[in-house]
């Protein structure tokens, strides 16, 4: 086994990486490093709980080999999004609307609908659920209606139309 090195922007800072080229996936990798938002679940890329940003595209990283990620890509985890005092607005409105239940998914889906609101900041519905079915993004717990409410919420605070204070979860 040969190691290579690699150079990744993860999550805004810049790692070197050691990593087996034929046996490591992103997946692998950024949990190695403690990310651990991005979970296994079907390992074939077919259910987007692992979802993370590559270049600010969503990809499903239980299948994206290391070495086909050239250095200096830009990795984004649900671990550099918001922190526990300033939640992103994504992160809010999915504790708000019931985004979350056993919550394995959630992180994929955050990440998937940052990547579709970066592209498409005024998605209707069916643009969102048609997103998600692009991307693979399956939760067996929510029915996707408290999801798509979630990123249609954040969608406008983040145009700037509402208040990131109507987001929050009221008791």
């Amino acid at each position: 086994m040969a190691l290579r090195k690699g150079v990744y922007v993860i999550n805004g800072i810049e790692r070197i990486i050691y990593f087996d080229p034929e046996k490591d996936t992103l997946l692998s990798v950024v949990r190695r490093l403690g990310l651990t938002g991005a979970k296994m679940g079907c390992g074939f890329g077919q259910c987007g709980v692992c979802t993370v940003l590559l270049n600010g595209e969503p990809v499903r990283a239980c299948v994206k080999k290391m070495k086909t990620i050239d250095d200096y890509s830009k990795i984004e985890t649900i671990e550099g999004l918001g922190t526990a005092n300033n939640l992103h607005p994504l992160q809010l409105a999915f504790i708000k609307y019931g985004g979350v239940q056993c919550g394995y998914c959630t992180p994929g889906f955050i990440l998937s609908s940052l990547a579709l609101l970066r592209q498409n900041p005024a998605p209707t519905r069916k643009e969102v659920r048609d997103w998600f079915t692009k991307h693979n993004n399956l939760c067996r717990c929510t029915g996707y209606k408290p999801i798509v409410d979630a990123v249609m919420a954040a969608a406008e605070v983040m145009r700037g139309e509402k208040p990131k204070e109507s987001l929050e979860y009221e008791y």
